[in-house]
Order: C-alpha cells, then structure tokens, then sequence
C-alpha cells in the first residue's frame, strides 16, 4: 500500500507539473500570435491549435489531479456543509459515480483516439488527431487510478503535500 501510495503521490506531480508547463506554454504562445497578427500584419497559423491542444493535455491531467487532492469544487462544495457521516457516503457516491464516468472516458476516448488515428491536424501535419485525442483516455486512467488510491488506502493523509484541510462550512 505504501509503495501504491508513493506511485500515486508521483504521478499526482507529474500531472500538476504537466499541467503547469501547459499553462506556461500557452502564456507564451498566445501574446505571439496577437502580436504577429495585430503589430506585424501576418498572422501565424500555430498559436490557436496549439493552444487549443494544451488545453486538452491540461485539463484532463490537472482535473485528475484537483480530484485526488478534492479542490475540484464538484466535489468538495455539498461534502464540506454535510455532517461527517453524511458527508463520507456522499464522498463514496461521487467516487462510485466518478469511476463510471472515468471508464466512460476510457472506453470513448480510445476509440475516439483509434478513429482518428491516421488523420491530421493542417497546422501540424506530422500530428496524428488521435494523439491529441489521447489525454482523455490517459486522464481517464490516471483517474481511476486515483479513485482506487482512496477507496483502497484513504484520503492522502494530513502530512502529505496533497492533503487539503475541509473547509468548515458546517
């Protein structure tokens, strides 16, 4: 369990970082398209599709991510205000319904991925579509493996870098 442990709290890093990155990219990458476009007069052809693509990578890492650390407001809002009891069976609920909706993810994703595998992006011609396609999947797993992570061990515990304190609402 502990080794599971260690593995999860790693690759909850490497979502974030990953994430991160993307955000950082993007940062980056949309002021050079206003300014092609606004102050040069020619437009580049990359900035939009890219961002668009970091996007994708972000938000299915970071949001499985913020479900393993429970700072996804979905999740967090109606548990924090409930009693403890109440609030434990209604964390167990959202991830019973979040294992549904992750297996969802990775079922439709991979065959969206395998559909769109030998298109192209125009901007990106040497990028397969299904390769962009392939953080739903992957957030998918990283998903359930996360969800698994609470149900078989628990909730990070308090001296984890992961750990968030319940807001008391009550």
């Amino acid at each position: 369990m502990a080794a599971y442990r260690r593995a999860m709290d790693v690759l909850y890093l490497l979502c974030v970082g990953i994430a991160g990155l993307c955000l950082v990219v993007m940062t980056m990458v949309i002021p050079v398209g206003v300014y092609w476009r606004y102050v040069l007069n020619a437009a580049l052809p990359w900035p939009e599709p890219m961002s668009v693509l970091l996007v994708i990578v972000f938000t299915f890492l970071a949001a499985a991510a913020c479900y393993l650390a429970r700072v996804h407001i979905s999740v967090v809002l109606v548990t924090d205000a409930l009693p403890p009891n109440t609030s434990r069976r209604v964390t167990l609920a959202a991830d019973i319904f979040m294992t549904l909706l992750s297996l969802f993810m990775l079922i439709w994703g991979v065959r969206l991925v395998e559909t769109t595998w030998y298109q192209v992006i125009a901007e990106f011609p040497f990028l397969s579509v299904g390769v962009t396609y392939m953080p739903i999947p992957i957030g998918a797993v990283i998903t359930l493996l996360f969800i698994a992570e609470r149900l078989w061990i628990g909730a990070p515990p308090p001296d984890s870098f992961i750990y968030r304190e319940p807001s008391s609402v009550n």
